[in-house]
């Protein structure tokens, strides 16, 4: 019951009724990426769609899935062989509002608070 009370209401954990009643009248499965992230498109290609595994956070998406979903390529990544390439750094969602967030000097909420130092010096003739 609790599961059906929040796809009715909950938008941003999961798929809301809507979606899942749209992916299934009209989606097919085209992947799946190594966060557990389920990808779909109509027959004719026209709408693409991810359904989140967990909480829907568009930096959750890599870079590959990202450019397949905006219609940048029509080939998705599940039928491709890709290997990134050695200046490429793994795929990590964004940290922002936890603990891994940045926190400059000088912010309250660092782990070494301490006074930020001055970015320049004043004249004085």
């Amino acid at each position: 019951m609790w599961n059906f009370i929040k796809q009715l209401f909950i938008w941003w954990d999961g798929q809301t009724l809507g979606t899942r009643f749209f992916t299934w009248r009209k989606g097919n499965s085209v992947g799946k990426d190594e966060f557990g992230n389920q990808y779909y498109e109509t027959k004719d290609s026209a709408k693409r769609w991810v359904v989140f595994n967990g909480p829907a956070e568009g930096s959750a998406v890599p870079p590959g899935w990202s450019s397949w979903l905006q219609h940048r390529s029509n080939t998705p990544p599940s039928q491709e062989k890709y290997t990134a390439k050695v200046w490429e750094a793994p795929h990590i969602a964004n940290p922002t509002g936890t603990q891994n967030a940045y926190r400059p000097a000088g912010s309250i909420l660092s782990r070494n608070p301490k006074a930020a130092e001055p970015d320049y010096e004043a004249w004085s003739p």
